[in-house]
């Protein structure tokens, strides 16, 4: 029996399942139906649902103290959780911007970059350059960076002016004859000629998911690709500021996706996967170059949130990073990212609408075509991303499916980011009913 709701959901025409518990790879709705959740929700449930030790964490944490305003104190839980995130971020990184999401914490990266160049006397430097179909957050300045075009359409006259050039999609970009280091070589030119263009003075940052996330699906960029970028960044003074909101954490089997890269940011956003959505919390890890300026400028960052630093939020990122280690759960996640890869290429290696098959670690994604060999996208009137989801939601399988892969408006895949304490059982079990959403949507599609 639905009674009439009073959310906005996000589609005023649709009917939700009401989710009443969580355990592990599993949720429960109402009725009783069980969803296998290979996606982690939307790249977020790293640790699965209901963990014993996060749970406990935040119940001793509530009882302590659940909240107090960062202009009067600091807290013991987030003074610990900033150590250990320094710990093991990148070289150069020395503090951390607590916030509550990710696209809070992009935010606050662009506002950093921005007074990094105030405090430091450059301040005609105003440009941000990002790439095409990327996304970095629905908040107005990550909006304005991300490159997808349907999601930025009807926002447009509100968004800053900012220079997009080529995401790295070797699947329908890479040139016949070129290898993968020419591919990212090229891209790195292209990045040149924009800063020449724009004027290398004038810019504030180049913007970058490490490895594309939900409107691409899980592009890889090319070998070298970043540490050319990096070169260039720095023969400009320009900063680097690499988005791992929905790659970073573990995701890619290592605990941040730059370190496969052999790359270190000047600021890097990172979110889901650092609470496991056992809490909205996200962060920013700051280099200490960005750190000096403010210190020895104005002495404070122009900016701030009502929940930065929320000790049951901290609490919970806390005891999830904690666990991830005591476990080895980034280990496990490379190894049961190749097991999911292994899967996907057995089932969809020859699929006649598959066209291609990338990621890394447990962020994996398969793109639909309509022809294999002419990579020709289904038309997006069909909507072909939406029927898989359907589909796969009436099997008891929650997966990412979404289209505009290509352009924003044309292309379809299914990203795939389940906990990293999947066992080989539920990866048989995620195969087995996303072979039968997807051969059902495309056969509903196709007509």
């Amino acid at each position: 029996m639905h009674h009439e709701s009073h959310i906005l959901h996000r589609q005023l025409r649709g009917r939700y399942p009401l989710a009443v518990s969580a355990q592990g790879c599993f949720i429960t709705d109402a009725s009783g139906k069980r969803y296998l959740d290979a996606s982690g929700g939307a790249a977020v449930s790293c640790l699965g649902h209901g963990h014993p030790d996060v749970l406990q964490a935040m119940h001793a944490q509530i009882e302590r103290i659940a909240y107090a305003h960062t202009s009067f104190f600091s807290t013991e839980v987030a003074e610990q959780l900033a150590d250990a995130l320094i710990a093991e971020a990148p070289a150069g990184m020395s503090h951390v911007y607590l916030v509550s999401g990710g696209s809070e914490a992009m935010e606050a990266a662009l506002k950093l970059a921005r007074q990094y160049f105030v405090e430091t006397g450059q301040p005609q430097r105003a440009k941000f350059i990002a790439r095409r179909n990327s996304y970095h957050g629905n908040t107005l300045g990550a909006l304005a960076v991300g490159g997808n075009v349907w999601r930025r359409r009807q926002f447009a006259p509100l968004l800053i002016d900012v220079e997009h050039v080529s995401p790295t999609y070797a699947y329908r970009d890479q040139r016949d004859g070129e290898s993968p280091a020419q591919y990212g070589e090229r891209l790195a030119r292209e990045l040149e000629e924009t800063i020449a263009r724009v004027g290398g003075e004038n810019v504030i940052a180049f913007v970058a998911e490490t490895v594309g996330g939900a409107t691409s699906g899980c592009l890889t960029p090319p070998p070298g690709y970043f540490q050319r970028v990096r070169e260039i960044c720095d023969r400009h003074g320009i900063l680097l500021i690499l988005d791992e909101v929905m790659c970073g954490m573990g995701r890619t089997g290592t605990l941040h996706a730059c370190e496969q890269e052999g790359v270190a940011p000047d600021l890097m956003a990172v979110a889901k996967g650092l609470g496991g959505g056992f809490q909205p919390v996200g962060a920013v890890l700051v280099g200490g170059r960005v750190i000096d300026a403010l210190a020895q400028g104005s002495g404070f960052f122009q900016h701030g949130h009502t929940y930065i630093g929320h000790p049951v939020a901290c609490a919970a990122a806390l005891a999830v990073q904690r666990v991830l280690k005591r476990d080895r759960l980034v280990e496990r996640c490379a190894r049961q990212g190749e097991k999911l890869r292994d899967r996907l290429d057995d089932a969809f290696g020859e699929h006649e609408h598959v066209g291609d098959i990338r990621g890394r670690g447990l962020f994996r994604a398969i793109e639909l075509v309509r022809d294999r060999a002419t990579k020709e996208p289904f038309d997006p009137e069909l909507k072909l991303a939406a029927r898989i989801k359907h589909e796969a939601m009436e099997l008891g399988l929650m997966c990412y499916p979404m289209g505009g892969t290509i352009d924003g408006a044309r292309g379809d895949h299914v990203l795939l980011a389940p906990p990293f304490i999947v066992t080989d059982e539920e990866l048989d079990l995620l195969i087995e009913r996303l072979v039968e959403a997807v051969d059902t949507a495309v056969a509903g599609a196709v007509g």
